[in-house]
């Protein structure tokens, strides 16, 4: 299981390469691993049947008793059949229902697969912390598909608004989650539920992981942001709402209902707000008429019903919510599936400008019609069986002096016969024929297009007769619910109260079909406010005003009153902690060697002219002054790495302020004076102060031994390499590089961000021959005019660098052409040095990722924004992608060979010539980490300097402002 998992990923993260390839084609081919995984779930049926279970597990985290392990019962074997076998079909359709020039189409087929594979990954996971993650992991996967149309605002809205309420819902169950686990001493959810603990405490947590059960599954008040997520595609419909990610609440519902359904407070939340729900989803759904709304109110409908059925706590009752969970996936899915097809063909689905088009397309009728059929319950279908099951089991336990039977049963007939009025409203509004209206022309569409909703009917037809054979499989799971039960699935029972009820229900849900426009009268006096979708919207703008007055009432100062707050709250609350410090070292060095005085000197003074002088530019310059005596203090102590990185990181440092100070005023405080000069002296003052003091208690803080004693040790026996420094980042301490290289690619998207005001530019700006060049002759012919070809021009003399030229002549430097062309080269051989070499000599991905920046810098500065696009003709995202991928694809790959993430393998040989060699896969990280670092470096040239370069060029920005004579020195 968990090989299927990386299976998922991978090729989730070849899946927009492959889409490059393939177009529409690669829908067939990530098909394939799905179905794959629904053979192989197939194949596990027979220990499943004799009640017994499939167990997986790898370490992960031992310190907290977690780990990878994953576990196939009777309840996970049921909803992973669901997940992959209908998201095999899902994405076969998608083959016919996207076009090739479909925007982002490798990013949605990529995310799909991933939300598969995801699911797959949580209804398996035994380990309670690892389902959390797979659950958090469904809520981004399902923002960006619903999102996918990113053009369109309604899209997203909707995305936002699932991503918010269901990762609220989350976070209060990550509460119950940590509360239960430590109740019970286990992380494993079949220990959990197998031995339940009793208690207010055990009682809260239930509750609070009830609570993101009820917002992922869209139950009342949580249930608006299931419609709003109709804006997304319909196969993102089709699938993640109606058979993956709304049933993942439901699937948590049940997995817990054999331990803690008789928890206080269990049986009132469930089945009031299962009923309440399914009663107000099927009211909501007969006034709709876009035919996806309408499926999607059903839907709310219909996991309210799921969520009464599988918490009820009775055996009858879970062998009835099983079956009514694979009914539900297999009938919803074929008809949001179908409603797709009409979309297209008919490029409607309002159904009032819909007529005829059964007639035309009989075949997608007759799916439809079996689909609407199990829906309402209609016999000989999948869905009336599950319904009669229902029936029976709240009957006997209301019969049986049970107060909830009777809520239960009373609340699910009304919804049901809501339920066959909105099927009906359904199926006659999609097919049926108007003769007011002439008849929908509908587009071509090829047979294959209708494949998918196709199988999943066969399937609900042929589960109808032949329950029998699923009824020993599901019996396994009721089995495990405490209490007798003597049910089993059937399609014919003999008469009995069930079927009547039943009856009853069609026969008034028909009528209340006949009689729509009384019901549409009565819906219509319904005020308009009774909405949850505007509740939330009022929530949200009431956060957003609350938010706006604390802020303009906190932060009205500017930067320098937000500075001097953050650091006197630094002075106060450090300053008292030293204070009260009673660990003093015994002896105070002053200084190991005169040249630290020197240096620290340099940069006092260096710090205090930065903040007299008038000057940005040489403001910044001494400023970096205080970074390059740190450079010398590491050197001196005997740090090379720490000096050369900090050397490169100052360098890059001053290059980026450079960038941003051309859309600043050149002088500092041209327009206004300084104000509160000696107050902020004071602060500056009592801040170093304060930290010098922290730095003298630091040294003498040390109760227990250094482990720095054991890092040589540990650098050569557990990293196999003999620089301690990089040997830390890669492997001892690689969790921590892996977070930091995340943060710096969230940086290289905020300032992206801040510079691409209307999108982010994917072109790399280039010279417009340079893609055709042949030979490297015809590649030195570059023009003044960036947007002409060369061919026709004479070349008098030819260009250091490609782009030379088309740097305006005031601003060109030729001995700076020079020394880059001469020195490009060798800076980049020698990053790549730096990070093979960096494992044992001083260097590594880190360094030798700045040394790659600098040179990239080099060729920024001297032949401007077309020549950084011929240094580097790809987009930093891809690069800034890559690297996080090799990063993480590691801390997988470490899974198969240690079983811990991050913990480094490494294969070692003896080559002729070279001798011992030994590479890896902290070595593919570094490589990794370096590639982040040069697409970081390559996104900030691009938006700092390139894009700004444009903007200016094309007259979108104001020129800086120029200093005035009478500006403050």
């Amino acid at each position: 299981m968990a090989t299927i998992l990386a299976l998922f990923a991978v090729v989730s993260a070849l899946t927009p390469l492959l889409t490059r390839w393939l177009s529409l084609r690669v829908f067939y081919l990530i098909a394939l691993l799905p179905a794959a995984a629904f053979a192989y779930t197939v194949g596990q049926t027979p220990a499943v049947t004799a009640g017994g279970a499939v167990t997986e597990s790898v370490p992960w985290i031992p310190a907290l008793g977690v780990s990878l392990s994953f576990r196939v019962d009777t309840l996970a074997w049921l909803l992973a059949l669901v997940v992959t076998g209908v998201g095999a079909l899902v994405l076969i359709y998608c083959a016919r229902y996207f076009a090739a020039d479909e925007p982002a189409l490798g990013r949605f087929a990529a995310a799909l697969l991933a939300f598969a594979g995801t699911m797959y990954g949580l209804v398996t996971a035994d380990d309670i912390v690892v389902m959390f993650v797979f659950w958090e992991i469904t809520s981004v996967l399902s923002y960006l598909l619903i999102g996918h149309h990113t053009f369109k605002r309604a899209s997203r809205g909707a995305a936002l608004q699932a991503l918010l309420v269901t990762t609220f819902g989350g976070l209060i169950m990550l509460i119950g989650v940590v509360i239960l686990s430590v109740e019970t001493g286990t992380t494993s959810l079949a220990a959990i539920v197998a031995d339940p603990v009793t208690g207010p405490a055990a009682t809260w947590a239930v509750l609070l992981i009830l609570v993101g059960a009820l917002s992922k599954s869209a139950l009342v008040p949580f249930h608006f942001w299931l419609p709003a997520a109709m804006a997304a595609p319909t196969p993102v419909s089709a699938y993640l709402h109606a058979a993956a990610m709304v049933k993942a609440g439901i699937y948590l519902v049940a997995r817990l209902a054999p331990g803690y359904a008789d928890t206080p407070g269990w049986m009132p939340v469930l089945v009031t707000l299962g009923v309440g729900t399914m009663l107000v989803g099927a009211w909501r759904s007969l006034r709709q008429y876009d035919l996806k709304l309408v499926l999607a109110y059903g839907t709310v409908s219909q996991l309210g019903f799921l969520v009464v059925v599988v918490g009820f706590g009775t055996q009858d009752a879970a062998l009835a919510g099983v079956a009514l969970l694979l009914a539900h996936a297999l009938y919803k899915s074929a008809l949001f599936l179908t409603v797709g097809i009409i979309d297209h063909r008919a490029g409607t689905r309002d159904w009032r400008q819909l007529s005829g088009v059964g007639r035309n397309a009989p075949a997608l009728a007759a799916i439809a019609l079996v689909a609407v059929a199990s829906m309402a319950g209609i016999p000989p279908l999948l869905g009336f069986v599950a319904k009669e099951a229902v029936f029976t089991a709240f009957l006997e336990a209301a019969l049986a002096g049970d107060g909830w039977g009777w809520v239960a049963l009373v609340g699910t007939v009304l919804g049901s016969v809501l339920t066959v009025a909105y099927s009906a409203r359904f199926f006659w509004g999609a097919f049926g024929t108007r003769p007011r209206l002439a008849e929908t022309a509908l587009h071509h569409a090829r047979w294959d297009f209708q494949l998918a909703p196709g199988l999943l009917a066969v399937a609900t037809v042929l589960l109808g007769p032949f329950v029998f054979l699923l009824d020993p499989v599901l019996a396994s799971y009721a089995g495990t619910v405490p209490g007798g039960g003597d049910y089993h699935l059937a399609l014919w029972h003999g008469f009995e109260p069930a079927l009547a009820l039943s009856a009853v229900v069609v026969v008034v849900g028909v009528v209340l079909f006949w009689k729509r426009r009384g019901v549409a009268r009565l819906q219509a006096t319904v005020p308009a406010y009774v909405d949850a979708g505007q509740g939330y919207g009022y929530t949200v703008r009431g956060i957003d005003r609350a938010a706006a007055r604390i802020t303009h009432f906190a932060q009205i100062g500017g930067l320098p009153q937000y500075l001097s707050t953050i650091l006197v709250v630094f002075v106060l609350a450090l300053g008292f902690a030293a204070g009260v410090n009673r660990s003093w070292p015994n002896t105070i060095v002053l200084w190991d060697y005169p040249g630290q005085v020197v240096v620290a000197l340099t940069m006092g003074i260096a710090a205090v002219m930065a903040a007299h002088v008038g000057e940005r530019i040489t403001a910044v310059l001494l400023a970096g002054v205080t970074g390059y005596g740190l450079v010398a203090l590491f050197a001196f102590h005997g740090a090379p790495d720490l000096a050369l990185t900090q050397a490169l990181v100052e360098t890059i440092t001053i290059v980026v302020f450079v960038l941003v100070l051309r859309r600043l005023p050149q002088k500092i405080a041209q327009h206004n004076r300084p104000m509160h000069r000696r107050r902020r002296a004071v602060i500056g003052v009592l801040v170093g102060t304060v930290m010098g003091v922290i730095g003298v208690i630091a040294l003498g803080a040390r109760q227990a031994p250094s482990i720095a004693a054991e890092l040589p040790r540990l650098a050569v026996e557990e990293g196999h390499g003999r620089n301690i420094v990089n040997v830390m980042l890669v492997d001892i301490r690689a969790w921590d590089t892996m977070g930091e290289i995340s943060v710096l690619i969230v940086v290289a998207t905020g300032v992206a961000s801040l510079l691409f005001v209307s999108g982010r530019n994917a072109v790399v700006p280039r010279l417009r021959d340079s893609r055709k060049r042949r030979s490297l002759p015809h590649r030195r012919k570059v023009v003044a005019d960036p947007a002409a070809p060369s061919e026709g021009h004479a070349v008098t003399r030819q260009s250091w660098l490609l782009a030379g030229r088309t740097v305006a002549e005031k601003d060109r430097s030729i001995m700076l052409e020079v020394l880059v062309r001469l020195l490009f080269h060798p800076a980049m051989i020698v990053s790549v040095y730096l990070l093979i070499a960096g494992h044992n000599a001083p260097g590594g991905g880190f360094a030798g990722g700045l040394i790659a920046g600098l040179a990239l810098v080099s060729r920024y500065l001297a032949g401007g924004r077309y020549e950084l696009g011929e240094a580097v003709p790809v987009d930093p995202g891809k690069i800034l992608g890559l690297g996080i991928v090799l990063a993480v694809g590691m801390a997988v790959v470490s899974l198969f060979f240690s079983g811990i993430p991050l913990e480094s393998a490494y294969f070692e040989t003896t080559v002729p010539v070279l001798g011992p060699l030994s590479f890896g896969t902290s070595t593919i990280f570094d490589i990794g980490v370096y590639l982040v670092v040069v697409g970081l470096v390559l996104d900030i040239l691009r938006s700092l300097g390139s894009e700004v370069d444009r903007q200016q060029e094309a007259g979108e920005t104001e020129p800086r402002p120029q200093q005035s004579a009478e500006a403050p020195a």
